[in-house]
């Protein structure tokens, strides 16, 4: 008998996500499901299922392996032939030449570039709130830090990293379909002639150190190299962007731990991985797809189908962590699968946190009174089931 199709996502539920999760944990551990645009996937939603499947050399990345399921976004070859979609040698390969940019020691020499951005977006945000008495802080100052600091790292002009940033997240979050393909190809266009005006006059990024490596070693094809730039740039800063106003507003929420976090800033790395967990913007893993028949959560899944490990839905399983959805700082078990598992643990997971962390070590520092300006529940969220984001922040008080 074949899986029943289920429709779990919706407008109603893009504000808050977690009880749909746990109505789907508490029915099955695997369901078959329609996705917004009418494409179709299994959803693996229980914690040890999902760690598993993280893992698991059977599912893989390569969309080559995929059927007629849910595929992600369309991409044009030089913006797909990066490390979310490959597998195996090729993606040590490329990986290797990425982790340059994010060794201990680079991380650490980026801290203080990422403490003085920090400062300097929070000068900003005073001006605003002086002048308007509220301000959007994601505009103001969780959007524009990681950019900052991956724009610099790849060595892209101040001025192009704001359009690029709006552009990925039309891209997911788009008011009509067409705007997809149009903020691709905007990102396309962007890259390849990033890539271009760095490969004419290269300067001390990492960006010019993986043309180099292109042209002069031929250690990756340039579809690849521009693959590579977009992953960086999109994943640098897109999920931090969203963990910084994410972060905040829990914290807000949880007047005692803010209170605790404000008074002894030493518990601030604990904090981050709580909130790493509870609220990563993240809802999937990139998409899988099995190369042979695969069983999980006793459900048999066939070679080509697209199976989405809901990270979101692992985060909050009762299975693995008591009281799941309580916000805890003192947690026991901090563990958690935001950034990756195995194989494709995330490369600047140490920059994250750093970014993260300094971040929500500013804000609390130079605005004690910061408040929302608006009552939680009207709040904007991005309408995606892929990400859980807030569209705004606003804000009052210094």
């Amino acid at each position: 008998m074949p899986a029943p199709l289920l429709r779990p996502f919706g407008k109603a539920t893009y504000p808050d996500p977690y009880p749909t999760y746990a109505e789907l944990r508490a029915t099955a551990p695997v369901h078959r499901v329609e996705l917004p645009d009418g494409s179709r996937a299994w959803l693996v939603t229980g914690e040890a299922d999902v760690r598993a499947g993280l893992s698991d050399p059977r599912l893989s990345l390569n969309k080559a392996h995929s059927g007629s399921g849910y595929k992600g976004f369309s991409l044009p070859p030089a913006l797909d032939a990066n490390l979310l979609n490959i597998d195996a040698a090729d993606h040590l390969r490329l990986r290797r030449l990425v982790s340059q940019g994010f060794t201990p020691r680079r991380v650490e020499e980026l801290r203080e570039q990422v403490r003085a951005a920090a400062g300097h977006l929070a000068d900003r945000l005073a001006a605003v709130l002086d002048r308007a008495g509220r301000a959007d802080l994601v505009a103001e100052f969780a959007n524009p830090l990681p950019l900052l600091v991956i724009g610099d790292l790849l060595g892209v002009p101040e001025a192009d990293r704001g359009p690029f940033s709006s552009a990925v997240s039309t891209m997911f979050t788009p008011e009509h379909p067409g705007q997809v393909a149009e903020a691709v190809d905007r990102i396309h266009r962007f890259l390849l002639g990033l890539v271009a005006a760095r490969r004419a006059e290269p300067g001390d990024d990492l960006l010019s150190a993986l043309i180099a490596a292109r042209d002069e070693g031929d250690r990756l094809s340039e579809d690849e190299l521009v693959s590579l730039a977009f992953l960086i740039l999109m994943a640098g800063s897109e999920n931090t962007q969203h963990l910084i106003s994410g972060g905040l507003l829990t914290l807000l929420g949880h007047p005692a731990q803010l209170a605790e976090v404000r008074a002894d800033p030493s518990l601030l790395p604990e904090a981050v991985e709580e909130l790493l967990r509870y609220a990563h913007p993240n809802q999937m893993a990139i998409r899988r797809f099995p190369t042979e028949p695969v069983d999980i959560g006793g459900v048999r899944i066939p070679p080509g189908d697209t199976v989405l490990l809901c990270l979101a839905s692992a985060h909050r399983d009762p299975a693995r962590y008591p009281d799941p959805d309580r916000f805890d700082i003192h947690r026991a078990d901090k563990s958690h699968l935001a950034l990756g598992q195995g194989f494709h643990y995330c490369l600047g997971a140490a920059l994250a946190r750093t970014e993260i962390r300094i971040a929500l070590e500013t804000l609390l520092h130079r605005f004690p009174r910061l408040a929302l300006a608006v009552p939680e529940d009207g709040l904007k969220w991005r309408a995606s089931f892929r990400s859980h984001a807030l569209r705004e922040l606003p804000v009052t008080g210094r």
